[in-house]
């Protein structure tokens, strides 16, 4: 449409008419320029929003499909009025990195990730679109945002704080092994986050005089069956696992490695024990994704991350896998599963 328009049905309206036949003329030439007006703002397309959200693989699809649940509730249909763009990392930082350049290129609207180096390179990548993290550590101490109730910059949405819980998973332990003499906790080599997760192991583990040690593996492909033998043969009570990323492609091994080697482990994420590990205390995980749709329609509607206080979680769930139990030959005490959210038997 003409930029001016209004103008030219002014400057109509501005003319006195010579005869009832012009004036007629004159409204039927003014009320057909309105109506192309109108048609031409009807037919022009609606900006799609764009998702794009990053995940370790395919074992993390249940964050994902919860994620997508949620944004169907708030009235957001995938290939619908909004478009996803999903991607897997399968382990490779580098390739976390390459992902997020990706996304920032196609501009999507808001980009959410469960996993820390994906946040830190789009932390690195972009200062514009909206990042809608779902994190288990601390995101201030890591350097994410600048503070949980007003996080600045471009990123906000979800921590689980995931071992922030480490003594309460130590107590666990303890409580399910009264003869327990020495745990051991699983660390990969090469993560940025491997440090402060056993620092807060040992702070916890200091108070509650228990003797603890890492346990470090390395990639490519980490040797869990030799690192747990050799715990074992070190005499390790118990194992802690703390959630990196990569450990999500090795659920099998893990489990059945700490099985094989009889070695009560405590995971920071349940679906390990649903894969076959033996007990997990940690934030209820489906509530994290729910949330960080709930992040992505606030942002959608105009609200600004750095002005969407970070949340920290609500819900905690304990779940123990009675069958795991039996075949290394542990026993639950009855007040230790009497405070289990869900048992796995």
């Amino acid at each position: 449409m003409h930029k001016n328009k209004w103008a030219l049905f002014a400057n109509l309206y501005s003319r006195q008419p010579n005869s009832k036949i012009q004036s007629w003329k004159h409204l039927v030439l003014t009320a057909s320029l309105l109506a192309l007006c109108a048609s031409a703002q009807a037919q022009q397309p609606t900006k799609i929003p764009r998702i794009g959200y990053l995940s370790e693989t395919s074992a993390n699809r249940s964050g994902f499909a919860t994620f997508q649940q949620a944004l169907q509730e708030l009235g957001y249909k995938v290939g619908g009025n909004i478009v996803i763009e999903y991607r897997e990392i399968k382990g490779s930082q580098e390739r976390a990195a390459s992902y997020v350049n990706d996304l920032v290129q196609l501009k999507v609207d808001v980009l959410v990730s469960p996993l820390q180096s994906a946040v830190r390179a789009a932390k690195q990548t972009t200062h514009t679109i909206p990042v809608v993290m779902i994190v288990n550590a601390d995101p201030v101490t890591i350097g994410l945002i600048e503070s949980f109730a007003r996080p600045g910059g471009n990123i906000t949405g979800v921590t689980r704080l995931a071992t922030g819980l480490g003594g309460k998973r130590l107590e666990l332990l303890r409580e399910t092994i009264p003869s327990l003499s020495r745990v051991e906790v699983l660390l990969m080599a090469d993560s940025p986050s491997a440090p402060a997760a056993f620092k807060e192991y040992e702070s916890a583990a200091r108070n509650l005089t228990i003797p603890l040690q890492s346990l470090v593996v390395r990639r490519p492909e980490p040797d869990f069956d030799g690192a747990f033998q050799a715990a074992a043969g070190r005499r390790a009570s118990a194992l802690i696992l703390p959630t990196f990323p990569i450990l999500m492609r090795f659920q099998k091994q893990l489990t059945e490695a700490a099985i094989k080697h009889r070695l009560p482990s405590i995971y920071e994420q349940t679906d390990f024990v649903n894969a076959g590990g033996l007990m997990s205390y940690a934030a209820e995980e489906q509530d994290s994704f729910k949330r960080a749709a709930v992040y992505v329609d606030k942002i959608l509607k105009g609200a600004k991350p750095a002005d969407l206080p970070v949340e920290q979680p609500k819900k905690f769930e304990f779940v123990i896998n009675l069958k795991t139990a039996k075949q290394i030959g542990l026993t639950i005490p009855p007040n230790v599963l009497a405070r289990a959210n869900k048992v796995i038997r």
